[in-house]
């Protein structure tokens, strides 16, 4: 019950890192860039499936792995790892991310598939995550009632 908990709260706290994280960039390295998101990144047909968009939860290999994406840009946890990039379309619909720390077990992904409850990606460093879309904005059923209040 807490893990379901937890991983709710995660990825509640991954989309609103996404939202902070400065979605856009005023440096003028997107000069020439068109600003709407493409296919992939509004999650379009996203590996035949639909939209990536909103928040991911897995494990894989007996640990946690959560993915937010908005437009085209997406945050990932993983392992102990917090990532950040892009959603583009490079022939099939990618992740291109950097880790914080520098780790490049997930920094490169592509969606393998997607039927809009389950995301499968594929890591060029081995990894392959199976994720569940989680309902963001609800709490979880099965949740204690009857507390007392402070």
């Amino acid at each position: 019950m807490h893990k379901l908990v937890r991983t709710s709260l995660a990825a509640a706290g991954l989309v609103a890192a996404l939202a902070l994280t400065g979605c856009g960039s005023d440096d003028g390295d997107d000069a020439g860039k068109d600003s709407a998101p493409t296919e992939a990144g509004s999650g379009g047909d996203a590996a035949k499936g639909g939209s990536i968009e909103g928040a991911w939860s897995g494990k894989t290999d007996g640990k946690t792995v959560d993915l937010a994406v908005t437009g085209t840009k997406a945050v990932l946890l993983a392992d102990g790892h917090a990532c950040t990039g892009d959603v583009a379309d490079m022939g099939k619909p990618m992740l291109t991310l950097k880790c914080a720390d520098g780790n490049t077990d997930r920094t490169m992904g592509s969606i393998e598939s997607n039927d809009g409850k389950t995301l499968v990606i594929s890591w060029d460093a081995g990894a392959k995550d199976t994720l569940t879309k989680s309902a963001t904005g609800t709490l979880p059923t099965g949740l204690p009632t009857g507390l007392p209040t402070p």
